[in-house]
Formats: structure tokens, sequence, C-alpha cells
């Protein structure tokens, strides 16, 4: 009797982005989804990351959105995806940028986070991964991505990752599925794997969610010193349409509230719930931290 094959995880979250790239295109532009942390993501950004023209893979950058934002202020930018989509859609967003940012990305290419074989040893000074992570369900694909990562940046590089926590997709799913979350085990999945699969077309599949004390870990194994571990959308992940609204109603208020949220995106209390973490990560210049050292303290 043949083995039907098990599907491949990769394949279905490649088929997601295709059928949801127009979607996915606009979502940090959504004031009541991406806005915030589009926000907190620029700040942060713009505090850690080395000057211009410092070299920079946007590794999974889909369509384009922080490539467009790094190649503007005078970075030299790589951007790779997996979906052939999300690409199109950055390559036409480069072609009608102007000459001046446009010739700032070097590439619009596909690649896999865990294979970066295109890239030579030490090509960047900086990478951007900000979406890979909560869709690299294994062990041994989280460690390639991790290492991968490591080797493609200078020492000293910075590695920018986000990763997604549990909580927020145990609830969502809950509100949107009632009994059948728990009925059909994708809650326990959830809690119990930090496994999210959806075999409807077009949904969000093939999601890992971590747990924050795992984080540290997984970086600091494989030979990086992370610097700072945030919440994407600090304490206002629960409430993105009421800010949303607030922003409208009291722009002063909205970014009074905005300058709360990233100076408390470090704290501990809110990084269970929150939709997305943000880790920033150093290649240490020399070798006093080499794989498999163990941590060092994470900044809040």
């Amino acid at each position: 009797m043949t083995k039907t094959p098990e599907p491949d995880p990769k394949a279905a979250v490649r088929d997601y982005y295709e059928r949801s790239a127009a979607r996915e295109a606009e979502r940090l532009d959504r004031p009541a989804d991406g806005a915030v942390e589009w926000e907190l993501h620029a700040r942060a950004l713009a505090e850690h990351l080395p000057p211009a023209p410092a070299r920079i893979l946007d590794n999974g950058g889909g369509p384009g959105p922080w490539t467009r934002w790094l190649a503007e202020r005078g970075y030299q930018v790589t951007l790779t995806d997996l979906s052939p989509a999300l690409l199109d859609i950055a390559r036409e967003r480069v072609a009608r940028a102007p000459r001046r940012h446009a010739g700032n990305v070097e590439a619009v290419m596909e690649a896999d986070a865990c294979d970066l074989s295109a890239f030579p040893d030490g090509s960047f000074d900086a990478l951007l991964c900000l979406g890979p992570f909560y869709h690299l369900t294994t062990d041994t694909d989280r460690d390639r991505a991790v290492r991968e990562a490591h080797r493609v940046l200078r020492p000293g590089g910075l590695l920018i990752a986000t990763v997604m926590p549990r909580y927020m997709r145990l609830v969502s799913t809950v509100l949107e599925h009632g009994s059948a979350a728990f009925t059909t085990g994708a809650a326990d999945r959830i809690l119990d794997e930090g496994r999210y699969d959806d075999p409807r077309p077009g949904r969000f599949t093939g999601g890992y969610l971590t747990r924050p004390d795992d984080v540290g870990p997984l970086f600091e194994d494989h030979g990086f010193r992370v610097r700072r571990l945030l919440a994407s959308q600090g304490i206002l992940a629960w409430a993105q349409p009421e800010v949303a609204a607030l922003a409208r109603r009291d722009p002063d208020a909205y970014q009074r509230l905005l300058d709360v949220a990233y100076r408390t995106a470090g704290d501990p209390s809110i990084h269970g719930m929150s939709g997305h973490l943000l880790v920033i990560a150093e290649r240490p210049e020399s070798q006093d931290l080499s794989p498999g050292s163990g941590p060092s303290p994470v900044q809040g």
C-alpha cells in the first residue's frame, strides 16, 4: 500500500501568501491592523540599525514596505521572499519609486530563510527577518535559519526578526471558531505544540507560535547576543481599532500613546499577549560568544 506523502508546510505557506498577496501588501497601512506595528518597528529600526549606506538583507520582505523605507534612507537593500506574487508587487513598487531610491535596491529575488546560499559569508551589515521565523515549524528549520542569518552577517552585524507568541492566536482562534477550536484539538496544538494550521484556502497557516522565554535561547545558542526583545504592538495589541479611532479624533494623544507603547515595549509582562515580538540580536565582533555557549541577559 502506497503511503500518502505528508503535505509540504512551506508549500502551504507559499500558497497562503500567493492567494493573499494583495491583502498582505496593504496590511501595514491599515490603521486597525498594522499601523501600530509599523510605527513601533520603524522606531526600533531607526534606533538600532547601523548608519546608511549599510547593506541590508530584507529576508521574507514580501511586497517590500521595509525595503522601500530602507532605500529611502540610503541603505543598500536586497529583498528576498518565498512568494512570487509578493515579489512581483515589490518589483512594481521599486520600478515606480524615484530613481534615487530605486537605485538603492540591489536585488529582488526568491530565497528561503533556511537557505541563503546565494549570498557569501559576511555579506550584510544587517538582516531583517520580519516573518519567516513564525512559519518555521520544526527545530531543524529554525536552527538552519538562525545559522544562515549568522553566516551572512558580518561580525558586529545585526539580526532583526519577528516571532509570534501563542496566546493572542489562541484567543483569536476561539473567538472565530468557538467550541470547535477545542473539539478539533486546535487550541491544544497552539498551547502544547505551538502549531497553528488552517486548511481553508487563503487563510493564515503553517504558523509556529513560541513562548517568550524560548526566544532568547533560540538565537543565543547559535552565536547571537540578544540586545532587546520588544512587543511589536506594545501595550496596544488588543485595542488597535480604538487606537486608530483615537488617531483620527486626537492626533496628539495618539502620538503620545505611541511614545508610551514604544517606551514600554520591552516590558516582559506584556510579551506573552503580543501579536508579534521583535528580536534585535547582534553577531558579536569577537568570538567570545560562540554557538552553544549559552544566553546572555536580554534587555527590556
